[in-house]
């Protein structure tokens, strides 16, 4: 929703905040390099933003109707859509900007192929950003709550599993914070219309330092906003954000137990990554928490989904490999 407004809104003003140095009419088809149709100055305004709102309700409808095959695509086309009419109005005004006639307005060129790779890659960013993996996770058993603290495994519970020989087990999950997304979202629109006058061609009336500010805001709550956690032979390794990167890895070698624990905002010290005295935790919604205890003495915890199962194979991966160095 925050995208589909922010868009339509960024479609009409572009040209209607230039109206005093745009022409009545506005060049909008080019033949080649020379204009060769045009719009009165509103209905080129308006256009684009009524056809991005058509395509918006369609995806909605296709949500509400067919959820399954519909939502794999919204994402994707919303964003490579988005992309496709701002980019083409930003370089309409930026054609027609302080010309007579529209007949006058500037040729259009390699911005054309720039604007529609823009669009590919943000199709292929959102698809990469709102696939779902797939549930691999080969265990379904817990065989027991051990730990090689007895006290502290009494006190929170620390499940081991015990995998048969030769078994190679893999757990993955994830958890998402839809309030950090539509935050992130929220100051993203709010430094796209920045770079869009400038690349409408009225870059001395961008404020760069609130572009910036919001630019980077938009980037940090995007990346705290999601993680997707993966438990191998390998270890811990935490992905943050839609893309999974950047990671922090964690071997069997480094930590001494992984357990569960409940938590809420106020005891992991707020939402998103918190960093404290005793360790760090990706905070994302109040339940619970995989938390692992590191050599160094530190704890990491991050709110997932299936934490128990997951803590459960960490222990056995440690106490694997601490039997292996004794050996």
């Amino acid at each position: 929703m925050v995208w589909t407004l922010g868009v339509a809104a960024l479609l009409v003003a572009l040209p209607v905040s230039a109206r005093d140095r745009l022409p009545d009419r506005v060049a909008t088809h080019w033949s080649g390099s020379r204009p060769d149709g045009s719009m009165p100055l509103t209905t080129a305004a308006l256009f684009p933003a009524v056809i991005w709102l058509l395509v918006a309700v369609v995806l909605a409808v296709a949500l509400r109707f067919r959820p399954g095959r519909a939502r794999g695509l919204a994402g994707p086309v919303l964003a490579a859509t988005g992309v496709l009419l701002s980019g083409a109005q930003a370089s309409i005004v930026r054609a027609n900007l302080d010309r007579a006639r529209w007949q006058d307005a500037a040729p259009m060129g390699v911005e054309v192929v720039l604007i529609v790779v823009a669009a590919g890659l943000a199709g292929a960013l959102a698809w990469l950003a709102t696939r779902r993996p797939a549930d691999t996770s080969a265990f379904t058993g817990i065989t027991g709550v051990t730990g090689t603290d007895g006290a502290q495994a009494t006190r929170i519970g620390v499940p081991v599993l015990e995998p048969g020989a030769g078994e190679r087990l893999v757990w993955l999950s994830q958890a998402s914070n839809h309030w950090l997304q539509a935050l992130s979202s929220v100051l993203g629109l709010l430094s796209v219309p920045g770079v869009m006058l400038a690349a409408s061609g009225r870059p001395g009336s961008v404020d760069w330092r609130a572009v910036t500010f919001f630019g980077l805001g938009a980037v940090v709550a995007l990346l705290c906003s999601s993680v997707r956690v993966r438990v191998t032979e390998a270890g811990l390794h935490i992905g943050f954000g839609p893309f999974g990167w950047p990671a922090r890895r964690l071997a069997p070698a480094e930590l001494v137990s992984a357990r569960v624990e409940q938590l809420t905002a106020r005891e992991a010290g707020g939402w998103g990554y918190r960093v404290h005295r005793g360790g760090s935790v990706v905070f994302l919604r109040r339940g619970a928490c995989l938390v692992v205890r590191t050599r160094r003495g530190r704890d990491f915890a991050v709110s997932v989904d299936d934490a128990e199962r997951g803590a459960a194979l960490l222990n056995a991966l440690i106490a694997r490999t601490a039997g292996a160095a004794e050996h």
